[in-house]
């Protein structure tokens, strides 16, 4: 080899180092997140493609933190620390990636039902309904005879108390993605079950707000009325404050405008106006007032919080009232 040609082949393997180091730089450990990169996810129920978008900067911190569940499951390959790779892709809106993680737990531990817990819940968020009732019949099933398993937070709340269950999430998802459906006999049988493992009073106006709801869809409204009756004012309430609102607005100890007098400077806020404004949205539809309640379901829609529970169900209702 000549002075010359040795030159550019140590160029070459500088060149390849350097990009090496940046490319992990870039990149989760997964090799599959790459920040600023816009992904598709799903297509919404009014016909619009849905993306992801990692921000780096914002999301530093959970990029770390996958970064961090990654490095478990490599020190020690357990059901929860995969699990936890895949929360943490969720938590960034790489559902696709969650979705092929809990797949991987499912295979590998295919008697736990918290991975078909999991990715029964991601296959909501991309609108696949079948399949997530599906993954939510196993789980309930594989999880009976079980005592209640309290499922700790990835993203605590103010107070940094894990207040769900499993046995909860399993029946609370599976009656949400009943009603998105529209099957509302099915949805209110999940939510019957899902009062019964709701423990404290965050998970019960959880439940209660949706079976509220089915029960007026099924035309049902005075079993509707007597649900509210064991909503008090004083209730200890940590994090579903928005659930909260809307029963104490069918009740009629809040306005309507109470209701949607939230700032939208984060993604807290966000999710409070999206939650509280399909709430707003059904209750001005069961009044007979479609024109106010489209109008609402479509400002919730403006948020672009596509993968809310609200925001979903607001989709749901204008694709209704649009083929009305």
């Amino acid at each position: 080899m000549n002075l010359k040609s040795g030159f550019f082949v140590l160029l070459l393997l500088i060149f390849v180092a350097c990009s090496g180091r940046d490319e992990n730089i870039q990149k989760s450990r997964n090799n599959f997140i790459v920040p600023e990169e816009k992904v598709f996810q799903a297509t919404s129920l009014l016909g619009d493609s849905l993306f992801t978008i990692v921000d780096s900067v914002s999301q530093k911190d959970q990029l770390v933190k996958l970064q961090d569940a990654e490095d478990a499951y490599s020190d020690n390959s357990t059901l929860e620390n995969l699990i936890w790779i895949g929360r943490r892709e969720a938590y960034l809106s790489r559902y696709d990636l969650a979705i092929r993680t809990f797949t991987k737990a499912i295979s590998e531990h295919p008697d736990a039902y918290e991975p078909y817990r999991h990715r029964g819940h991601r296959y909501i968020s991309i609108r696949k309904f079948d399949k997530a009732i599906e993954d939510f019949n196993t789980a309930s099933q594989l999880m009976e005879g079980v005592e209640i398993q309290i499922e700790e937070d990835g993203m605590p709340n103010k107070l940094n108390i894990p207040l769900s269950n499993i046995q909860f999430n399993v029946w609370y998802h599976l009656g949400l993605a009943h009603y998105l459906k529209a099957d509302w006999e099915n949805a209110l049988k999940a939510y019957q079950e899902c009062l019964k493992v709701s423990n404290n009073d965050d998970l019960i106006v959880a439940t209660l707000d949706w079976y509220y709801m089915t029960l007026q869809k099924l035309g049902r409204d005075s079993e509707a009325r007597e649900l509210l009756k064991s909503i008090k004012v004083n209730m200890e309430i940590i994090e579903n404050d928005a659930y909260f609102k809307r029963l104490l607005l069918y009740k009629g100890k809040l306005t309507p405008e109470a209701l949607l007098s939230v700032e939208m400077t984060s993604d807290e806020q966000k999710l409070q106006y999206v939650t509280q404004g399909y709430g707003l949205g059904n209750y001005y539809l069961s009044q007979g007032d479609t024109s106010q309640a489209k109008s609402i379901f479509q400002n919730v829609i403006k948020t672009g919080y596509w993968s809310a529970f609200g925001y979903i169900a607001s989709e749901m209702e204008l694709a209704k009232l649009l083929n009305e």
